[in-house]
C-alpha cells in the first residue's frame, strides 16, 4: 500500500482556497497543545513525587523503636535508614521528571520558532496570490468589456456604412479603431496579469510542497519525541520501583538477622535482678502466736496483784496463763 504524505493530500481545486493548508496548521497547533499538556503533566507528577519524598523524609526522622535493643533495634535502624534512602530516590526522580519536562518544553519552543518562519512565508504567498488573482479577475472583466465595446463599435460602423455621410463614417471608423486599441491594451494587461498569476501559482505550488514536507517532518519528530518522552517517563517510574524494592530488601535482610531468643537473652543479661524468687508468705495464726509466747521460759518478775474478789453470780475472768483461756467465760 502506498504511503500517504502531506504534500499529496492537501490540495484544493479552488486556487484561492487554503483549506488543506489550514487543516495542516490546525493539526500542528493541536500537536503543540498536546506537547504542553504532557509537559504540564510531568511537572505536576514531579511536584507530587517531591511532596511525597519530603513527607517520607520527615517520617524517617521520627522516633521509631528508640527503646528497643540488640538485633531488633538494628533492624529498625535499617528500616528508618532505607526509608530515608527511598525518600531521597523519590527526590531524584522528581528532579529527573523536571529535566524531561524541560527537554520537551525546549523541543516545543524550537518547533514553534521553526514553524513561524514557514507560516509567515506561506501567509505572504497566500496574500500575494489572492491579490494577484483579484487583479487578474478585474483585468479580465475590463478586457471582456472592452472587447464588447469594440464589437459594438464595429457593428455600428458596418450598419451605417451605406447610410451615413463620409464624415460620419470617418467618426465611426475612428471610434472603432479607438475601441480596438483599447481592447488590445486590455487584452495585453489581462494577458500580463494571467502570466504573473501563473508564475505566482508555480512559486506557491513549490513552496506549498516544501511547507508540507517540512510540516510532515516536524510531525514525525513530534510524535517520536512524545513517544520517547512517555516511554522514558515510565522507565524512570519502573526504575524507582526497582530501587525502592532493593532498599526494602536491605530491611528484609536485616529482619532475617533479627534473633528473638538473642534479644530476650540480651535484655535479661542487661537488666536481670536475680534468679531466686521470694519465699512464700506463711499464714500466721494470731492465737498460735499467743500460745507460742506462753511456752517461752518463765521470767521471774514481781508477783502480780491478786484478782479482786468476785461477787456471787458475776462471770469469772480467767488469766492468760490459764489453760483453756478465752475472752469471756460464763
Amino acid at each position: 500500500m502506498r504511503e500517504l504524505h502531506f504534500k499529496d493530500s492537501f490540495w484544493n481545486t479552488d486556487i484561492n482556497s487554503t483549506a488543506g493548508y489550514d487543516n495542516i496548521i490546525q493539526h500542528l497547533n493541536d500537536g503543540k497543545r498536546t506537547c504542553k499538556e504532557i509537559e504540564d503533566f510531568m511537572k505536576a507528577r514531579a511536584a507530587i513525587e517531591e511532596k511525597y519524598a519530603k513527607e517520607l523524609l520527615g517520617l524517617s526522622k521520627k522516633v521509631c523503636g528508640h527503646s528497643e535493643m540488640n538485633t531488633l533495634k538494628r533492624s529498625l535502624d535499617v528500616f528508618k535508614l532505607q526509608t530515608e534512602n527511598v525518600s531521597l530516590s523519590h527526590l531524584h526522580l522528581a528532579q529527573t521528571m523536571r529535566e524531561e519536562a524541560k527537554k520537551l518544553e525546549d523541543f516545543r519552543e524550537k518547533q514553534k520558532e521553526a514553524r513561524k518562519k514557514i507560516e509567515q512565508q506561506m501567509d505572504a504567498l497566500h496574500k500575494q496570490k489572492a491579490a494577484q488573482y483579484k487583479k487578474t479577475a478585474e483585468a479580465k472583466k475590463t478586457y471582456d468589456q472592452k472587447c464588447r465595446d469594440k464589437e459594438e463599435a464595429e457593428q455600428n460602423m458596418n450598419r451605417n456604412a451605406t447610410t451615413s455621410s463620409s464624415k460620419q463614417q470617418e467618426k465611426l471608423y475612428a471610434k472603432t479603431q479607438q475601441a480596438k486599441q483599447t481592447a488590445e491594451e486590455a487584452d495585453r494587461i489581462y494577458s500580463q496579469n494571467v502570466s504573473v498569476l501563473g508564475k505566482m501559482r508555480e512559486e506557491w505550488l513549490k513552496e506549498h510542497v516544501k511547507a508540507c514536507e517540512f510540516f510532515e517532518k516536524q510531525e514525525v519528530e513530534r510524535i517520536n519525541m512524545l513517544r520517547n518522552v512517555v516511554w522514558t517517563h515510565l522507565n524512570h517510574l519502573s526504575q524507582q520501583c526497582v530501587t525502592s524494592d532493593e532498599l526494602y530488601e536491605e530491611v528484609r535482610k536485616s529482619l532475617e538477622q533479627c534473633n528473638i531468643q538473642e534479644d530476650l537473652e540480651h535484655f535479661i543479661n542487661l537488666r536481670r535482678t536475680g534468679d531466686k524468687p521470694p519465699a512464700p508468705v506463711p499464714y500466721e495464726n494470731f492465737y498460735n502466736n499467743q500460745r507460742a509466747a506462753a511456752s517461752l521460759p518463765t521470767v521471774f518478775r514481781r508477783a502480780a496483784a491478786p484478782p479482786p474478789p468476785t461477787p456471787e453470780n458475776d462471770p469469772l475472768y480467767s488469766t492468760v496463763a490459764e489453760p483453756g483461756y478465752s475472752l469471756i467465760r460464763y
